[in-house]
Parts: structure tokens; sequence; C-alpha cells
């Protein structure tokens, strides 16, 4: 079983999602993520200014956050938003406790607001969503300039030295 099989089923069983829901995204989820990036996040959720657009199943991995929609009247599955987390811009989330809800809203690549509302049962798990997304998207990411180990041809800093001089030719 590879890292997202095993990272992805008991984040649905923990999110609380029928089998039949699981085992019908599954393939779209695959497609999408890679089989060593692991799961941090499956929940339902809601687009706050879409109320009757239907269920979307939200996917959140190290790398990526993944949103399938399927429709009321003949529940097809469609993916709804596909992006690596360093192509979101504007991140942010609001917790709100009394809702039992946080709002989940960020800019897509091509500058289309999304917004999600997802629901959790208790006040509790509010906390634990936000530490969720405080983790994936304040602590993981990365300027594109930290990722970088080393440029092919340049030397290791250590390495380097102070001056260039080119050795004297006899």
């Amino acid at each position: 079983m590879d890292v997202f099989s095993r990272t992805f089923l008991p984040a649905a069983a923990e999110a609380g999602l029928a089998v039949q829901t699981v085992s019908r995204h599954m393939p779209v989820f695959r497609r999408c993520v890679g089989s060593g990036d692991a799961t941090i996040l499956v929940t339902r959720c809601s687009r706050p200014e879409r109320p009757v657009a239907g269920e979307y199943l939200l996917l959140l991995t190290h790398r990526r956050l993944v949103v399938t929609q399927q429709t009321r009247v003949l529940h097809r599955l469609r993916l709804h938003l596909n992006t690596e987390l360093r192509e979101l811009s504007n991140v942010t989330w609001s917790p709100d406790p009394r809702l039992h809800s946080v709002e989940l809203a960020a800019t897509a690549i091509d500058g289309v607001r999304e917004r999600f509302l997802i629901r959790t049962a208790h006040p509790k798990q509010v906390w634990q969503l936000d530490a969720l997304l405080n983790h994936a998207f304040r602590t993981r990411l990365r300027t594109a300039r930290e990722r970088i180990v080393a440029t092919i041809g340049e030397a290791p800093l250590g390495m380097r030295p102070a001056a260039f001089r080119p050795a004297a030719v006899r």
C-alpha cells in the first residue's frame, strides 16, 4: 500500500465519510495526487456563494489541494479544483466555534477566488482543523528560493574560494 492510500483511508474514516463516498471519489483523487503524497485532511465542504450546487469533497495533502463535486440530481463527479499548494495565493481561513465551521478561501493560479465552508460536529474539531490548516499553509510552505538545494555548476557555499584567481600559465 502506498503513502497516499495509507494516509487517505484513516483521514476519511476520521472525517466520518461513508465507504461508498470514499470509493466513488478515490479514482479522481488518484489521478490528481501522487502515490508518495501524504493526506493531511479529507472532509465534506460546501461553497457559501453556491449552497445548492451539490456536495463537495476536499482533499488536502502536503503538496496539493483537490476538490471534487458531486451533482445533486445525477450524482456525477467532476473535478472542481486541482492545484499545488504553492500555486495558491492569499490563503485565509476563519474558524468559528459558535457555528462549528471553518471557512477556507484561496486564490487559484487563474485568479479565481475559491471559498469553501467546512462544518464540524464539535467546537473542538474547529480548533483541530485550524491547526491542520496552519500546518499545511503556514509551516510547510516555503519560498521557491528556499527549496533550491543546489544549482548545477555552482560550488557549495563552504567550498567556494574567497576570491577566484586563475592559476598562472607557464
